[in-house]
């Protein structure tokens, strides 16, 4: 809520939230829309939206206000008309939500969902000389909001899209557990022959700095003129609009809360880079699309209990014996290291190892990673390593926690236990290697 001085002007000019002004402050114009005062702000201070997409406080004096302009803002974007085109490759967008669908609400200030993802693609009429685009809007949430019910959910559209003989596929979606998403994909689809990606935006697409359009350019590109058969994000390489890249699902991380480049590839380098104007490099090995080939499957079981329990100093292993009590099926431990936890410490009441040996004479599967993403859990180095793998704890290579969990969720769903076991620790979807590459580590 604004002051009473702010209040009676915004009154008196006949203005609300969400209208056009023009201020002139000595001198200097300033255009933009009004944004309402929240609880954190001094509501002496107007809020103005300035055109670049940044936030404008300026302490109210009416001297310093010439002219006012009222032009109200409509919350929505136009639509663009699609029109499918011979001769073009045709591509499915697959509407989730996130912050690529997002814009500026200026009634709270906050962001909204987009319901209808034809008002992102008005921005980017390039994309209709890029391929034929089919909208499936099926999801309008939040990536935090999400669970494995909508990763089947997606899994079965994009496999439905692609029977019924679409190029590729394009799912926007938001970034924060855009990874989880990936991972999952990437193990529900089975024998994918075609490219899958999926993409978003760390700012709302009615920003100057959104990095919105740029992405989805270069996912459509990749849909449709890449040979790339499996699941990968592809979002900005670097915070400049200079290229995207393509990196494998289970392989890739957000590793940045804002940053426009937030997602590298772990243990492994990206597929591809793809430039706006359709340019691709490819940059590493990966499966290739096989013409005439029609053997995909929809595996998309998921067993939800399962957990994922970082390891730290002083950390008490109750938490292991909280989900041994709550029924879970897999735990996946964030270790630190090579892959340790608490084993030999004088401590009793930090040991992990009773907890650990307890958890898996239940039946539960008990995997470790390393909370330092980059290289590889090992058994056998230090004496507490051995005394945790001979205790059945199964140690997940180079993967990520993140993959590791989302692995051994999918295989509970679909396969008998000892099978989910010795599979654990198989490749399947490219989220093992034999060698870890360490050309993006901390880059």
């Amino acid at each position: 809520m604004y002051g009473d001085k702010i209040s009676l002007m915004m009154k008196r000019e006949h203005l609300a939230i969400g209208d056009s002004v023009r201020l002139d402050i000595d001198g200097s114009i300033i255009e933009g829309e009004i944004m309402p005062s929240t609880e954190v702000n001094n509501p002496e201070i107007l809020i103005i939206k300035l055109k670049n997409g940044y936030n404008l406080g300026i302490r109210y004096d009416q001297q310093k206000i010439e002219k006012v302009v009222s032009e109200r803002r409509v919350n929505s974007f136009p639509q663009l008309k699609i029109e499918h085109k011979e001769g073009m490759k045709n591509i499915s967008l697959i509407y989730t939500g996130g912050t690529i669908g997002s814009k500026i609400d200026y009634t709270t200030g906050g962001v909204y969902m987009l319901t209808k993802p034809e008002e992102l693609l008005y921005e980017i009429p390039e994309i209709s000389e890029i391929a034929n685009v089919s909208i499936i809007p099926l999801l309008s949430i939040a990536s935090e909001d999400m669970s494995f019910v909508e990763w089947q959910k997606i899994a079965k559209t994009v496999y439905d899209e692609l029977d019924k003989g679409r190029d590729g596929i394009v799912i926007t979606h938001g970034t924060d557990t855009m990874h989880y998403t990936a991972a999952a994909l990437s193990f529900m689809l089975r024998n994918l022959n075609a490219p899958v990606i999926l993409t978003g935006s760390q700012r709302s697409s009615d920003r100057g700095s959104s990095d919105a359009f740029m992405n989805l350019l270069c996912s459509a590109h990749a849909a449709s003129k890449s040979d790339i058969a499996e699941v990968g994000i592809c979002m900005h390489n670097s915070s400049s609009d200079d290229v995207c890249t393509y990196i494998r699902g289970v392989k890739a991380r957000k590793m940045h809360t804002s940053r426009r480049d937030a997602f590298r590839p772990i243990n492994s380098k990206p597929i591809a880079h793809i430039k706006q104007n359709g340019e691709i490099n490819y940059i590493s090995d990966y499966k290739k699309v096989v013409k005439g080939k029609n053997d995909m499957k929809l595996i998309d079981g998921f067993e939800k209990n399962v957990a994922l329990v970082k390891f730290y100093p002083n950390s008490s292993p109750d938490i292991l014996k909280f989900y041994i009590e709550k029924g879970c099926k897999g735990i996946i431990i964030e270790g630190t290291g090579l892959g340790h936890v608490a084993v030999s410490t004088i401590h009793n009441e930090l040991n992990w190892l009773p907890a650990i040996k307890e958890a898996i004479s239940r039946g539960i599967i008990v995997g470790m990673t390393s909370q330092c993403l980059y290289g590889r859990v090992h058994p056998d180095v230090y004496r507490n390593l051995r005394i945790l793998s001979s205790s059945g704890v199964i140690y997940c290579n180079d993967m990520s926690p993140e993959t590791a969990l989302i692995k051994l969720g999918w295989l509970l769903g679909n396969y008998k236990k000892d099978e989910a076991e010795k599979l654990l620790n198989t490749n399947i979807a490219g989220e093992l290697s034999s060698r870890s590459e360490y050309d993006n580590f901390l880059v």
